[in-house]
């Protein structure tokens, strides 16, 4: 393919843009608790709002690709985030946030649905696994640098303290959509063709595998799964905050940064133990030890808490694929129809954090972030009952988290 190069880097440049955006939610959670003067359980709807709309587009996003093909997806997908990026900086409040949050998510969930098999499409099959891995590690780089590029933002001098200075971040993201929307209408992007398990079935597809009792429990092993990673990353600041007296735009900051650079680092751990552990193995050992991170920082002291939050992320790097390709592997056909399910699952992020926020304004947030072992222990459950993968099967590599390609 001619363009090949450009069009390539033009899909990693969204994989960037996408985890950075997702990813600064954490960080901002205890500022915009402090600028808009929330409790826990108002803050709960920001991420709610989010991971919301991942949920309930992951299927349409996928007919509409079918319907439309890929240039009107990505324009609509680029036109919702720019609609819901600059309802936010235009109208900072509460309520505009939480509905500029939902419809960025809408568009991001689209992004998410549309870029993989592009990305196959482009690249070419032989190339396909190769670009995967550098969108994955992209995407974690971007994660990583998130919470660190709004630290030294709001560290800047006359920055610090100054309420809603982080609004200028939905500035720049709405100029960003702009470019990435001309882009798409100026690139010459092929058209794609979707693989049986890329689309979304029929509506009796969907009903045959809803009936299914493995089908659903692989359905709650995903929401398990996003509901625990957002929980962490979207908490962890403000517990370090209330629980340790450290500040939300430095110590905070810097621990979400950890938290994804180490879950991209225990990706790359894990494809090397995958090689010679079965993935039921791998995901017992790592939710097991995710679980020890839990506790570890939620009553250890400072010092081990700063460490044990990032640490979880290195152990929950495997559970999204593991989980998803051993519910592929269950089911023999449909899969496409499976992966939509699948992916509403993302909805766990909606509904865990949104839990926590409101259990810590009763009782604490220790009480709430405890709340977070109960799916951990449902994913270790997982490894026990779950059908092993076909031997030298390829694990699901669609998504690195809201999260991750």
């Amino acid at each position: 393919m001619k363009h090949r190069p450009m069009i390539v880097s033009y899909i990693l440049l969204i994989w960037f843009a996408i985890s950075f955006i997702t990813n600064l939610i954490g960080p901002l959670m205890p500022i915009a608790i402090q600028d808009f003067k929330l409790s826990l359980t108002m803050a709960g709807f920001m991420p709610f709002s989010f991971f919301l709309a991942y949920g309930l587009i992951s299927i349409p996003g996928g007919i509409l690709i079918e319907v439309r093909g890929t240039r009107l997806t990505l324009f609509t997908a680029f036109a919702l985030n720019f609609i819901g990026a600059l309802a936010i900086a235009v109208m900072p409040g509460y309520v505009s946030v939480v509905a500029g949050l939902f419809v960025i998510g809408l568009g991001m969930a689209l992004l998410q649905v549309v870029i993989n098999p592009l990305m196959r499409t482009a690249a070419g099959e032989e190339h396909f696994a190769f670009f995967s891995v550098m969108a994955q590690l992209v995407f974690g780089l971007a994660s990583f640098l998130s919470p660190l590029a709004f630290r030294l933002y709001m560290q800047r001098p006359g920055i610090e303290g100054q309420p809603l200075a982080w609004l200028t971040f939905y500035w720049f993201f709405s100029a960003a959509f702009v470019l990435l929307a001309l882009l798409n209408y100026k690139l010459p992007l092929p058209k794609v063709e979707l693989k049986d398990d890329e689309r979304t079935g029929s509506r009796d597809a969907y009903r045959s595998l809803l009936r299914r009792v493995d089908v659903r429990l692989y359905f709650l092993g995903i929401v398990a799964y996003v509901g625990t990673e957002q929980s962490l990353a979207n908490w962890m600041s403000q517990f370090l905050h209330s629980y340790h007296g450290m500040s939300a735009t430095e110590q905070g900051a810097i621990a979400v940064s950890r938290f994804w650079g180490l879950m991209s680092l225990g990706c790359l751990a894990g494809l090397g133990l995958l090689k010679l552990l079965d993935s039921k193995q791998v995901l017992a050992i790592f939710s097991t030890l995710a679980i020890v991170c839990l506790g570890l920082a939620l009553f250890g002291t400072a010092e081990i808490s700063l460490l044990a939050f990032p640490a979880a992320g290195f152990f929950l790097s495997v559970m999204f694929s593991v989980i998803f390709s051993l519910g592929l592997n269950s089911v023999s056909q449909h899969h496409g129809a499976f992966s939509g399910i699948l992916c509403s699952g993302i909805l766990g992020g909606a509904v865990v954090p949104l839990l926590i926020g409101l259990i810590a304004d009763h009782w604490g947030l220790r009480v709430g972030l405890s709340l977070v072992f109960i799916p951990l222990l449902y994913i270790l459950s997982v490894s026990a009952w779950a059908r092993p993968l076909v031997r030298n099967q390829t694990l699901y590599s669609g998504k690195n988290t809201p999260a991750s390609p």
